[in-house]
């Protein structure tokens, strides 16, 4: 069974319950889920800093927009200006439908932008069962 670890970077602990819950639900594919609670955090993970020394990339990363210390915007920013990281694929996942949050995201480099309350079991669908994740290992 293909394993999928998805990074989630949530600060809403039942927004963060439903996208494990659809994501436990696809068939087939094992999932790993990390949890993370701000945009710092998730930096730190996907550098393995602090408690994630060691820690293994995701294949994909679920990216909130509203957070605390630094929003999904900024980490976005960082991780697409990271040579690095900047090959790991980045669902937006959010409550906003604002076109200026659409646009921003997808210009910084969102390989999505999923609304939550309309997305979320299609989202898992096609990320682990139809999508071919890069290895997070892969470095251009």
């Amino acid at each position: 069974m293909r394993l999928v670890r998805v990074l989630i970077a949530e600060d809403n602990e039942d927004h963060l319950f439903l996208a494990r819950v659809a994501l436990q639900a696809v068939q087939g594919v094992q999932i790993e889920v990390v949890a993370v609670q701000d945009g710092q955090e998730a930096l730190d993970y996907l550098h393995g800093r602090g408690q994630y020394d060691g820690r293994e990339l995701p294949h994909l990363i679920l990216l909130d927009l509203s957070m605390p210390r630094k929003d999904g915007l900024t980490v976005l920013k960082e991780l697409r200006a990271d040579e690095m990281l900047q090959s790991l694929p980045v669902v937006v996942l959010t409550s906003s439908d604002r076109p200026e949050d659409v646009n921003a995201a997808y210009a910084l480099g969102a390989n999505s932008y999923v609304n939550k309350a309309k997305g979320l079991s299609n989202l898992a669908d096609y990320w682990t069962q139809t999508a071919n994740l890069p290895d997070p290992a892969f470095r251009r």
